[in-house]
């Protein structure tokens, strides 16, 4: 007797990296949001003032978490291919 399974339903999530992304992404807004921690002059970067190099930097760090978080889910829910004769 061959098993069916359903195209729609997927295989149970794991809860505790679904937090771990969350937290991934939380914690560039957390970096940004209190403006007033990092609205200031000094330290310089050549000529930039801090304000505006720590906002450039956390471009790229919202990225290289965004991304982390992207991994952490295709582990948290991992894909399971359709058996063939499965029906769309």
């Amino acid at each position: 007797m061959s098993q069916h399974h359903n195209p729609d339903e997927a295989p149970p999530a794991k809860v505790g990296l679904l937090w771990l992304t969350g937290i991934l992404l939380i914690i560039p807004m957390l970096a940004l949001i209190p403006v007033g921690l990092y609205s200031k002059d000094d330290p310089k970067l050549g000529v930039f003032p801090f304000f505006i190099w720590y906002q450039m930097l956390w471009v790229f760090l919202t990225a290289g978490f965004t991304w982390a978080a992207y991994l952490v889910v295709q582990k948290a829910r991992p894909y399971r291919p359709m058996q063939q004769g499965d029906d769309a």
